[in-house]
């Protein structure tokens, strides 16, 4: 029922920033969703990075701390992830998370961020 849509990804040189977006096309009761960011990279396990509330708590995973910021626009429907000073560790396909009740999980297609050293 809901689907998700990422966009904002590419190549970037460690030490950029790119700036993620992710559409939710269900929007009744959006606000009261949590959101989040997760990343895959080769040969590894999906993690979070980012997560926001509805109240607009964050969670952050220690390897983005300080550098990458969650965000959301409820009136658009939209979450965002504001990466900077970027590392090529960082470099992975980047889902959008939605979840509902603690235990619907929608997501997106994912959205490739490439950090050159």
């Amino acid at each position: 029922q809901v689907q998700l849509v990422e966009s904002g990804g590419g190549l970037v040189q460690a030490g950029g920033s790119l700036r993620l977006s992710c559409a939710a096309s269900a929007t009744t009761f959006f606000s009261s969703y949590t959101m989040g960011w997760y990343r895959q990279a080769p040969g590894k396990q999906r993690d979070m990075v980012a997560t926001i509330t509805s109240g607009s708590s964050t969670n952050y995973a220690d390897s983005v701390k300080g550098r990458f910021t969650i965000s959301r626009d409820n009136a658009k429907n939209t979450v965002y992830l504001q990466m900077n000073s970027l590392k090529p560790e960082d470099t992975a396909v980047y889902y959008c998370n939605l979840v509902v009740l603690n235990i619907l999980n929608y997501w997106g297609q994912g959205t490739q961020v490439t950090v050159s050293s």
